[in-house]
């Protein structure tokens, strides 16, 4: 059964997201909410908790998981980084976008891409998700909330508790998100590829994709 944890979207309690970090330290699942829509997350380093988040979402292990990290200097310990990249992302975060990046040895090889050793990596720009963060020491592996044979993902905290209930330990609801993921773009090769069409507007970014 899913714990309920309704916070402030602006000025979170923190002794409620401190539960909710004590919960995915234990292994949970936690649905929490981000600068695009609601996300699953779980612990980086917990294989078992991994393979239930995949289970939920109903996806295999090439389906790119993404790490959410407070800032660049901390992503930069999951991603090799070179200067045009780095600029890039500069420009990108906080925010809604999500890139895929090549991937150091910090991250487990069971996470990364199995044929392409990429990851995904982002820095949300959302109060809640930042205080999680940082209550939780480390980046926190996440996908969208997005239910299995469908196309949206889910923005109602309280239908997310509903239909996920037997399946999450955690729901910290912070109130409706934009309800759409992240631009996904691919920085892995020798020019950025864009994966997905989302909320951040990749023009910002001096990209241009037909």
């Amino acid at each position: 059964m899913a714990q309920y944890f309704e916070v402030h979207p602006d000025n979170p309690q923190p002794r409620l997201l401190k539960q909710a970090a004590q919960i995915l330290h234990a292994g949970g699942i936690a649905a929490i909410p981000t600068d695009s829509s609601y996300a699953l997350v779980c612990h980086l380093d917990d294989k078992d908790a991994a393979q239930a988040l995949r289970r939920v979402r109903q996806v295999d292990d090439r389906h790119h998981l993404t790490l959410l990290c407070r800032d660049l200097s901390e992503l930069a310990n999951y991603a090799r980084v070179d200067n045009r990249q780095y600029r890039l992302l500069k420009l990108a975060t906080p925010g809604p976008f999500t890139f895929i990046l090549e991937a150091t040895k910090e991250v487990p090889r069971r996470l990364s891409h199995p044929s392409r050793r990429t990851i995904g990596l982002r820095v949300p720009d959302h109060r809640v998700t930042q205080d999680l963060l940082a209550l939780f020491g480390q980046p926190l592996l996440a996908t969208t909330l997005i239910p299995p044979g469908e196309t949206e993902p889910l923005n109602d905290p309280h239908e997310i508790r509903e239909r996920f209930e037997k399946s999450l330990q955690a729901v910290v609801d912070a109130g409706a998100c934009p309800m759409q993921p992240t631009t996904v773009i691919d920085l892995s090769g020798d020019v950025p590829v864009l994966v997905r069409r989302g909320r951040g507007d990749a023009a910002a970014l001096g990209l241009a994709f037909d």
